[in-house]
């Protein structure tokens, strides 16, 4: 692949297949940003984005994606172990090696149907099968990996990936290290829809949603799963004496969002409740403090927002990385198993000045044109 077929005017129409993962909705809105990025700068490419894991693709993908949230919900311990094991150095080979052995022959199927020139992966798996496949047969298939994470796991470093993106220059550095050339590894951050450039003044925004100006906001979110023990939070800030304003979001959870929506009707706060929904940087504007599960494309979105966080009950693995990367960066507190999100809350919000210097950290953490230098360096791809 030359540079000239990406980044200049050929006539030959480029086939960009962009695949992303159904676990969890971070992997798919990130490959969603990148797929709307490239479509406005490459109008007359063939560009489809697949899920990987959709059951029309393979029903083992559909199946290891039900298996994964089981274990979520009811061994998290065993998940956690499995991810510390697969992260290590023998343990890492190993786990690669089976994940692309179990994922190859979908994988085959869906590059010989598409026969794409660029391949982009915001998920570990069908990276994984892809590059198994490439050290069998086309060489000359570029394969891209956007690593949705803010730490460098060892299920994300195949040696035939032709170009990284990475969330921080800490990852990159990993990746140098492991003697991957500079030119094929990037940190660009997370790719999220770019900012609204004349985003609304926050005192608009909560005009605009019935929102008293001197409220305290707080924006509760699970991911697109609706995970996070959003009601245990709720029935603690039920115990708070000051007048709140929750925004909460329940994503796919059709069961929590009704569950919520009776909450409302007899709650001391004002609940306002979304269930999946494409209004997050607006409410993420309107709020004064996000209470959410420490996923990588949320806290890269409130750190694009200003936005403080109160993080809690974090996916074991990835996500306690999240945490620690937020936390360390004085973006966020991370509320530990058995501490109180109620009486964090309080501390932050009667400490003078924290909540202040929490989403000016933020900021600092935050890429929000993240997407488009994604594509700049695609554009530039040799």
């Amino acid at each position: 692949m030359t540079v000239s077929q990406f980044g200049g005017s050929s006539m030959k129409k480029r086939t960009i297949l962009i695949m992303s993962a159904s676990i969890g909705a971070g992997h798919v809105k990130a490959a969603e940003a990148i797929r709307n990025e490239l479509s406005a700068r490459f109008p007359e490419d063939r560009i489809r984005m697949l899920d990987f894991m959709d059951r029309r693709i393979s029903v083992f993908h559909w199946m290891l994606k039900k298996l994964y949230l089981f274990m979520l919900d009811f061994v998290p311990n065993l998940y956690d172990v499995f991810y510390h094991v697969a992260g290590g150095a023998s343990g890492g080979t190993f786990a690669r090696q089976i994940a692309a052995a179990a994922m190859y022959f979908p994988m085959a199927r869906i590059i010989r149907h598409h026969r794409p020139d660029l391949l982009i992966c915001t998920h570990p798996f069908p990276e994984g099968a892809a590059a198994l496949w490439k050290s069998r047969h086309r060489e000359d298939l570029v394969l891209a990996a956007v690593l949705t994470d803010y730490s460098l796991h060892q299920i994300w470093i195949y040696r035939q990936v032709d170009i990284f993106f990475t969330a921080t220059e800490e990852m990159r550095s990993g990746l140098l290290n492991m003697g991957f050339p500079e030119d094929a590894v990037h940190s660009c951050g997370i790719p999220i829809i770019p900012p609204d450039p004349r985003p609304g003044e926050r005192g608009k925004i909560r005009d605009e949603m019935g929102i008293e100006g001197d409220a305290c906001v707080l924006l509760l979110m699970g991911g697109g799963l609706g995970l996070g023990g959003i009601e245990n939070t709720l029935d603690e800030l039920e115990q708070m004496d000051r007048p709140l304003t929750l925004l909460i979001v329940a994503g796919h959870n059709k069961k929590l969002y009704a569950r919520i929506m009776e909450r409302a009707k007899i709650s001391r706060h004002d609940l306002r409740v979304w269930s999946y929904t494409q209004e997050i940087p607006k409410l993420m504007r309107a709020a004064d403090l996000l209470i959410t599960k420490p996923g990588a494309l949320t806290i890269s979105e409130a750190f694009c927002a200003g936005l403080p966080m109160l993080l809690h009950e974090p996916i074991p693995g990835p996500e306690t990385e999240n945490a620690i990367y937020a936390e360390e960066h004085g973006a966020a507190v991370w509320v530990h198993r058995g501490e109180s999100p109620a009486g964090e809350l309080k501390r932050i919000l009667e400490t003078p000045g924290l909540l202040k210097r929490m989403g000016e950290n933020a900021v600092k953490c935050g890429k929000p044109y993240s997407v488009k230098d994604i594509v700049h360096h695609i554009a530039d791809l040799c």
